[in-house]
């Protein structure tokens, strides 16, 4: 059987295994909606389906369309992201629906080749919304996606090198529908390939005996699913420590200023952060240092780092100048629409 024929099984039976055990009832699906199904690809990078759904139908309701995001402020949209992470997105986000409406009168465009000119849109995301929406034949490589591409074709490239990238994206290609049936069947196809490696080919003890590839999958066939793919550079974990200004009014109002970009909680408003106690210390009055109260020190978790964080506590009024430090007061009744970082909001929370 030619490579062709065997691409072709391969792309049927995923189709097929789609319609009947994929995931078919979420909320941007059964859509073909490019601002529904862009909102949920940016969402879904790097986030659990189960953390994006609540966001998504807030998102919805706040801004239902591409013309109502494009209008809104950067902090409407980092409040309604806060807590979501990976902040970079909400920031791309914003940026690209005021380039659909700028640049595009406010209409996705229907191929990859020019979506993915817009701001934040990948090679992957960029198919994704094209073959999703308008049957575009176009692969997409997600992190699910490579795993089922480079077990499916036995692909021994290392991924930590881009030509070997490139390669995979070939692969990927060769994978897809014939051009007679894509019109038809790529959204159901590309849907499938993410469903699979969501749920079946899994990164440790993949399911390869409910899989409708197993048959043709040259990791299976060899017993040794979970090496692939292979990727020899890793991310180190790294640390960091970060003392918190934490300084609130009686009636609940809080100082808070933007941090800068780049840089840890890049554009999201936030306590003024600090290298050391002492550098806190000496950005304050003798007034202000005398009424300090340490919090209890905690641990919060990025994708490669681990922040090691030190909040201490100042009770002053608002109104009350807090000497050079940048920032202003903010109520009570607004702090919580903002974009704050997650371990912010809890504090303030928490109160």
């Amino acid at each position: 059987m030619s490579t062709r024929a065997v691409s072709g099984a391969v792309a049927a039976k995923v189709v097929a295994w789609q319609q009947v055990h994929g995931r078919n009832s979420l909320a941007w699906q059964n859509t073909q909606d490019p601002y529904r199904v862009w909102l949920s690809e940016i969402m879904l990078q790097q986030t659990q389906v189960a953390t994006v759904l609540g966001y998504f139908d807030r998102f919805l309701t706040a801004m239902p369309t591409v013309q109502h995001l494009a209008a809104a402020s950067l902090d409407e949209v980092l409040g309604l992201w806060s807590g979501l992470g990976y902040y970079s997105r909400a920031r791309n986000l914003h940026r690209c629906a005021q380039a659909v409406v700028d640049l595009h009168g406010g209409v996705f465009p229907r191929s990859a080749e020019i979506l993915v000119t817009l701001p934040g849109i990948g090679r992957s995301t960029a198919a994704a919304i094209s073959s999703l929406c308008f049957g575009e034949r176009v692969a997409i490589l997600d992190a699910n996606v490579k795993r089922v591409v480079t077990r499916v074709t036995g692909f021994e490239g290392d991924l930590a090198q881009a030509a070997q990238e490139r390669l995979l994206w070939e692969a990927a290609t060769d994978l897809l529908p014939a051009a007679k049936v894509a019109p038809r069947t790529m959204a159901r196809y590309t849907q499938g390939m993410m469903d699979l490696g969501a749920a079946v080919c899994l990164p440790k003890k993949p399911a390869c005996l409910l899989c409708p590839l197993n048959g043709d999958c040259r990791a299976h066939a060899k017993g040794d699913p979970e090496r692939y793919p292979v990727r020899t550079r890793k991310l180190k974990r790294s640390s960091q420590s970060i003392w918190l200004l934490w300084a609130q009014a009686p009636d609940g109002a809080v100082w808070l200023a933007p941090r800068p970009t780049p840089g840890v909680w890049a554009g999201l408003q936030c306590f003024p952060l600090f290298e050391s106690e002492a550098a806190l210390r000496s950005a304050l009055a003798p007034g202000h240092q005398a009424a300090l109260q340490a919090e209890p020190t905690f641990v919060h978790v990025l994708t490669h780092k681990d922040l090691h964080l030190h909040p201490w506590r100042l009770e002053w009024p608002a109104g009350a100048d807090l000497g050079a430090l940048p920032g202003r007061w903010v109520g009570a009744a607004q702090w919580p629409a903002l974009g704050l970082p997650a371990p912010i909001r809890k504090l303030l929370e928490r109160g």
